[in-house]
């Protein structure tokens, strides 16, 4: 019986000078520098936001994360009154360009939901009555430096089958386009289906003028070229807003379309003015020389093929050039790191055919 009551006594007094180290939120001990480094790597705005309702501290260590990425998924109408301005299952414009221009600008004013003043603990963090812009999800994000954001959909519609994707760099206005297209066959069609094919005499033939291979080219390139220069466009007072910025990538779901700029195109969009298009709100595309690598059927890895398989790329005129003859090392490298695998191994393989130099005007 005493041995029973002397256990019943240290068990009461271990209960009443308890390890406070058991009651400790261990999670405290962290620093803030590795919890900014697991914000960082997670980046997606929603998670962040998530994060931030969970206690004062995440909520004031978010707005100082580096890296943010934006996924734009829902539309709404630019005045905010009416969705049918934005319903894509209208009627179409007469135009192409009108049309690409109506689905760039509508998708890329989606909303988000944003990140409320963070000084402001009470209030909800992911509001979910209330969708706003990009730009309004961004605004207490005062150090990101790489900012990646999606657009639901690329802005280029193409027929079935099809198969399109360009690659952009911009400063103050375009440096740099890539844009690879054709279309994609599980075999090799017979030499008769093929588009008209290249004699190898120094010139485009007249074939591939008059079967239309060469207007189809034309319009993939005005095309990707307007999508491009309206995004940049658009992306002005986020680039304004965060000075901190030194990568800044705008993609779409489709992976069809991407723009890219970095430290020095930041720069230089910020200290130098835009030249605006005098047709719609993007920024003008400058006179460029067009350098077409063209093949009636290119064979691609598993047994995949691409018809009339096409690879263009385009510089500004008198930038960096000499009467439109650039560095070929120069060019190269920019076109054969503009797409991954298995991308990449389709443009080096386009990039060993004859070159075919263009001009463009300015629009």
């Amino acid at each position: 019986m005493c041995l029973i009551a002397q256990l019943e006594r240290t068990q009461t007094k271990s209960r009443i000078h308890a390890d406070p180290s058991l009651h400790q939120d261990h999670f405290d001990r962290i620093p803030d520098s590795l919890v900014l480094l697991i914000f960082n790597k997670l980046a997606d705005v929603r998670s962040l936001g998530r994060c931030s309702a969970v206690s004062k501290r995440f909520n004031a260590l978010v707005p100082l994360v580096h890296n943010v990425y934006v996924k734009i998924d829902r539309v709404v109408s630019i005045d905010g009154d009416s969705f049918d301005a934005l319903d894509l299952s209208l009627p179409k414009p007469r135009t192409l360009f009108a049309h690409l221009l109506k689905l760039i600008l509508f998708a890329i004013l989606q909303p988000l939901h944003y990140l409320q003043n963070v000084h402001g603990w009470n209030k909800p963090l992911l509001p979910q009555l209330s969708h706003h812009s990009p730009r309004q999800v961004l605004k207490n994000f005062t150090h990101v430096r790489n900012l990646r954001m999606e657009l639901p959909a690329g802005d280029v519609k193409t027929e079935d089958g099809v198969f399109l994707k360009w690659r952009a760099e911009f400063g103050s206005t375009l440096q740099n386009c890539v844009i690879l297209g054709g279309t994609m066959m599980d075999y090799r069609p017979a030499s008769a289906n093929l588009e008209g094919g290249m004699e190898d005499n120094g010139s485009i033939p007249e074939s591939f003028y008059t079967n239309g291979g060469l207007k189809l080219r034309v319009v993939w390139t005005i095309s990707s070229l307007i999508a491009a220069s309206t995004r940049h466009y658009l992306l002005r007072q986020i680039i304004e807003e965060h000075p901190t910025l030194s990568s800044l990538v705008l993609t779409d779901a489709d992976g069809q379309g991407t723009l890219t700029m970095g430290v020095e195109q930041l720069k230089e969009f910020r200290e130098k003015p835009l030249a605006m298009s005098a047709s719609s709100n993007r920024t003008q595309v400058p006179a460029s020389y067009m350098k077409l690598r063209y093949a009636p059927f290119l064979e691609l890895p598993d047994g995949m093929g691409m018809q009339g398989a096409t690879l263009v790329a385009i510089k500004p005129a008198g930038e960096g050039t000499s009467g439109g003859h650039y560095s070929r090392k120069e060019a190269e490298a920019f076109i054969c790191r503009a797409f991954d695998d298995p991308l990449r191994d389709t443009v080096k393989a386009l990039v060993k055919n004859r070159t075919y130099l263009l001009e463009m005007n300015g629009f």
